[in-house]
This record gives structure tokens, sequence and C-alpha cells, in this order.
């Protein structure tokens, strides 16, 4: 595994700078979802959009993605590591002195999501076809694991929260162009008008690489079934012969919510201990090593503050032999902010709970305000920096107080998660 000297920075409360030019010209393919390769109450209605200059209706709507990239394959003939499927989540906000987050709809109103540019799937991969044999699961066309399509209703989640999950999105839009960071809108209505609406980047990308060390496209070893093999051949198992296969059906994916066989590994300990000490020589020059699986050399779904500042993935998530330590438990052992943020009177996640999932400042998810994981404004995508642009003007945490609140509050700001 390669490693790069880079030096850690303790972020206290000292505002982080603006993405460099080089590196926003780096990823001007992604701007403005371009690319260049082809139990609460619903309030009492009323009120225009939630557009910028610190909010000049009676609501505000934020959405973010639950996660910082939804990685997928476009492939499904041999085996699955991951279905496509994303989620969004929203917040609905009603403005006032006192902000009031709601957490269902009144009568006639709704909180609808689509994304323009991407309106259908089935016909960019081949998911359809063999999600029986993988998974047990036949969905219609365009419709994903959960029952929801590319476009619909939001429901009430967890909390004060709306999601619409297992959106079946690929990175290959309408028009054919591949953009790992395309842009949703979400609306909240009441009957056909628009109270307020917002702008989120749904990632997805399906850049695995594993062609960068299996398979060989000039003997016409295909990439996929070499992969089954090789496990064959090291695990005395007989994959070739039983395709399509689910990794998770054997090993436990938290993902997936599959629980795999308690004698093995989890998939994230058996991928990354086997390949741990087999990238020292890839044959080519990745910004990481870990885009050859995490995709990916294009997308860089890294792509925050934190990147802006010197930061790479294994400062935040330890190498590759760390993330597959067998006592890890995937998806649930990750950083927290409190690792490296310190600031005298101010709270971070809760004990228990990812940056994802937390809460403070009057019950509002932390994601509204800083933005998703490996998205935290402000990013080198444009698109990530859309919605803070949207509501106050300019990108970075959303720190302009009358985003929600209808006029300026008199005590000092806290960030708190018991207030």
């Amino acid at each position: 595994m390669k490693t790069r000297a880079i030096r850690v920075r303790r972020l206290g409360g000292r505002s982080a700078a603006l993405a460099s030019a080089a590196l926003i010209a780096a990823a001007a393919p992604f701007m403005l979802g371009l690319d260049d390769d082809g139990g609460d109450d619903g309030g009492d209605g009323g009120g225009g959009g939630g557009g910028g200059g610190g909010g000049s209706g009676s609501y505000v709507v934020f959405a973010q993605n639950d996660l910082g990239m939804h990685c997928m394959q476009r492939d499904y003939e041999h085996f699955m590591v991951l279905p496509p499927f994303n989620t969004a989540h929203a917040w609905v906000i009603r403005r006032g002195g006192e902000p009031h987050i709601l957490g269902s709809l009144g009568a006639g109103q709704s909180l609808t999501f689509h994304i323009p540019s991407n309106t259908r799937s089935a016909d960019k991969t081949n998911w359809w076809r063999y999600q029986t044999d993988l998974l047990g699961v036949n969905t219609p066309p365009n419709v994903g694991l959960t029952g929801n399509g590319l476009s619909g209703e939001m429901t009430p989640g967890n909390g004060r929260t709306f999601e619409l999950t297992g959106i079946p999105l690929t990175p290959l839009d309408d028009a054919g162009r591949n953009n790992p960071y395309q842009l949703a809108t979400v609306e909240f209505k009441d009957g056909n008008t628009v109270l307020a609406s917002t702008q989120t980047v749904i990632p997805v990308s399906w850049e695995l690489r594993c062609d960068l060390c299996h398979g060989d496209p000039s003997p016409g070893i295909n990439t996929d079934l070499d992969i089954l093999s090789d496990h064959d051949r090291l695990h005395g198992t007989d994959l070739i012969n039983n395709q399509p296969v689910a990794c998770s059906s054997c090993h436990a994916d938290p993902a997936l919510g599959a629980p795999g066989d308690p004698n093995l590994p989890s998939f994230s300990s058996a991928m990354h201990s086997a390949h741990a000490d087999r990238l020292n020589d890839l044959p080519v020059e990745l910004v990481t090593d870990c885009y050859a699986c995490h995709p990916g050399q294009r997308a860089q779904c890294q792509r925050d503050v934190h990147l802006t500042m010197g930061m790479n993935c294994e400062d935040c998530h330890g190498l590759m032999a760390d993330v597959g330590n067998p006592a890890r438990t995937p998806w649930v052992d990750e950083p927290r902010c409190a690792n490296c943020h310190s600031r005298p009177g101010f709270d971070f996640e809760p004990a228990g709970v990812l940056y994802r999932d937390a809460k403070g400042h009057g019950g509002a998810a932390c994601v509204i305000c800083h933005g998703g994981p490996h998205g935290i404004t402000p990013a080198v995508t444009e698109a990530d920096n859309i919605q803070p642009m949207r509501v106050q003007g300019h990108p970075g945490t959303i720190d302009t107080c009358t985003v929600c609140h209808t006029h300026q509050p008199g005590e000092n700001f806290f960030h708190s998660r018991d207030d």
C-alpha cells in the first residue's frame, strides 16, 4: 500500500478556505452536472419559494444524499458487489423567530423528488435481467429494491426527516453523459404551488477498476470471470459454475442488510484484507489507491473541504489493513468529527451516532448546514456547493441565520446537541 506524507491540521474554529483554482479546474467536468465524455404539524401553507438571500419565503427546504458516493456495477451477469441503490433525505423548515422543522405534511402538501437529467435506468444496466437470480426480487424496469423509481414523493423517515430510498440511479444520464454528481430537485408543494425547493447531488459511480489487476483483454480473459476463478482457486469454492453470484450471500454486508455466513469475514474485511498488500504495483498511478475500488479516478468521491486542506482518505479511514480489521464493523465504525475538531462549548456527534445521522442546533441534522459525507462544503465540485449558494449566496457552512430565522437572533450561535 503506497502512503503519502500528509500533514493533518486540527480544524478548530477557523473557517476553511475555498477550493483552490487548480482543484476547481480539475473538477470542471462535473460542475453544474456537465461531463466531458458523453410527528409535527404540516404548517399553514403560504409563502414563496426558498430562494437565495437568506430565505425569502415562509419555508426553506434542504436535501442531502446519505453517503459520500454510492457505488454500483454496470454489468451483473457474473456477480454483484452492490446493486443500483441511492437514498435521499430532505428537511422542511417553517421559517420564523423560532424555526420549526416539519415531521409531517398537511392536507394537500407534498415533498417531491426528481432528477431532471435522468429519468430511466433499465436501458443503461442489465441489473433487471439478473436481479431475481442475485437477490430473489423482481421489480419492474426503472424501479429499485424498495419500490421507488427515479422520481416520486418523499415520505417521513426517522425523526423530522423525509426520504426516498432505493433510487436506482446510474451515472449515465439520459443524454449519454457519464456524470457521478447529478443534481436532484426537491420541491415542497401545496397542491400545485411550490412553496420551497432545493437541489442536491445524488452521487453514483460504476468506475470500479478490477481490470487493473484482473483479466487481460489481449488474450480475451474476462475480468469478472477471472475474479471468480481466482476465488475458486484460492478458497475451494465453485463460483464459476454458480453465476451470477451475490458476494453478500456469503460475506456479511451491513450496507445491504445481509448477515452472510458468521464463519466467514464480512465482505469489507475480506476485500480490504486480501488486497492490502497487493496494490503496491498498480499499472497506473492513482490519486489514492482507494480509487481503484471506491470509484474512482474520475469521480474522486473525496471532494470536500478536507481535500483542500491536504487530507486524503487514509487520514480519516486509516490504511487498507486498518479498514480490513475483522473487529471493525463496516459502515458503522467510521471517523468522527471530534477526532480532529475541537472548540470550547461546541458539541459534535453523540456516542454511537455517525455524522450523517447526527443532529444539533434545534434538532437540525448536521448535514443540513455542513453538507453530506465527502461533500462537506465548500467542495471542489460546484454541484455540491449549489445548495448553500441558493440559500445564502456563498458556499461553505450555512452560517447565515436568516436562512431559517425571520430575523437575526440576538444571542450567540450555539453548536449543541442538547439545546
